[in-house]
């Protein structure tokens, strides 16, 4: 039999099924017995979509269907071909509905691609049939598949709660919508000398002057990215980070040791209104270029950890504990809402953590004290006990 090919796709404002395959009499008798029709313009034929023409092709072309099925569970990159102009009507309003919330560009980003993979999962069924069995599913059959993890999982059901907000009418139950339980990983730390090692292999002074400011302010990559240069304040050495994350304002303090490798950074690059600039004049420069030559550095100075820019940050806060600063102080510095955020670093800091002394270190320096005690005992010899 000749190859036939199965997509979804929209004919004369319809979403529809194509059909296609090279001219074969027999083929051509099968699709129009169950109602398909040939389109001139597209070369294809087609069928409109719904349940029932759905099971009619899966009668016919069984492993087409279960592909076509199998895509619409992966598919990640969707685009406005993917919906009806209905569909595309609720998306846009659901994005303006966002951004009339106030939330940053990367939360209305992130939300937009939840609801459209949703949208899409549900086969343009009317959202006031959307119920949380159709979460559960989604989450079942697309996040689960991904492998993608459980902040992830958390952010998918914060979008679908706004999006019942919005349309009320869905069946979707808010309260009942459950989340996975936040994971609980302790942040990865550079020691003190591989930060120094990271910036003396970094040779590039602007890449240099990134890291160093990232690891000195305890900066979140977006917060350096849209830093300018109005937001400096070197006389009084500090700078203000602008509506960082949740919208807050905050002051952070430039340390010494970095004032002239900024001020070289400044007259050499003479950037014009970003702390840091893209090739363009008075463009921001970008995350996966810090990203880039952040790994790249990472391999010249030997430093086999899995180290982004965040890990600055986390080394930042993690080193300013272990030289005693008070953790509300550090809340402030990072710009944390509430404190227990902050206290994930009390699991990493070294300070108090080396005061505590191993049993086994305890046994091994009471039985060299004692009378009869070997005063050269190590566990690295045979002891002979």
């Amino acid at each position: 039999m000749a190859k036939v090919s199965v997509t979804e796709g929209h004919h004369q404002g319809k979403k529809v099924y194509l059909i296609e395959f090279r001219y074969n009499h027999e083929l051509i008798q099968q699709v129009k017995s169950i109602g398909c029709i040939w389109s001139k313009s597209r070369g294809k034929w087609y069928l409109n979509f719904n349940k029932e023409n759905e099971q009619l092709l899966k009668n016919l072309f069984p492993s087409e269907i279960k592909r076509l099925n199998a895509a619409k569970q992966t598919k990640t990159k969707l685009t406005s071909d993917d919906f009806d102009k209905e569909t595309l009507k609720i998306i846009h309003a659901y994005v303006k509905y966002l951004r009339g919330k106030l939330y940053s560009e990367s939360t209305v980003k992130s939300y937009y691609n939840h609801i459209l993979e949703f949208l899409y999962y549900t086969k343009g069924r009317p959202i006031e049939t959307l119920s949380n069995r159709d979460v559960e599913l989604f989450v079942e059959d697309v996040y689960l598949s991904r492998k993608y993890s459980a902040s992830t999982h958390r952010q998918v059901i914060s979008a679908i709660r706004h999006f019942k907000n919005l349309y009320s009418d869905c069946l979707i139950d808010n309260v009942a919508l459950d989340s996975p339980e936040k994971s609980r990983f302790l942040p990865s730390v550079l020691a003190k000398e591989e930060v120094l090692r990271l910036l003396q292999v970094t040779q590039n002074l602007k890449h240099r002057a990134i890291l160093a400011l990232l690891y000195s302010a305890g900066l979140r990559i977006g917060e350096l990215i849209n830093l300018k240069l109005s937001h400096i304040d070197i006389s009084r050495r500090q700078l203000i980070v602008k509506s960082g994350k949740g919208r807050k304002d905050r002051y952070v303090i430039l340390a010494n040791s970095f004032l002239p490798l900024l001020n070289n950074y400044l007259f050499s690059y003479k950037p014009e209104i970003y702390f840091v600039e893209g090739t363009k004049a008075g463009e921001p420069y970008t995350a996966g270029s810090i990203r880039n030559f952040l790994r790249k550095s990472c391999k010249k100075a030997g430093i086999r950890k899995l180290v982004t820019p965040h890990t600055l940050r986390h080394s930042y806060a993690t080193h300013l504990l272990e030289n005693g600063v008070d953790i509300r102080y550090i809340q402030v510095l990072l710009g944390h809402s509430r404190p227990e955020t902050t206290m994930v670093y009390t699991h990493v800091a070294k300070r108090d953590m080396l005061a505590i002394e191993s049993p086994l270190d305890t046994m091994v320096k009471t039985f060299m004290e004692t009378d009869n005690g070997d005063k050269k005992l190590t566990i690295s010899r045979d002891l002979n006990l």
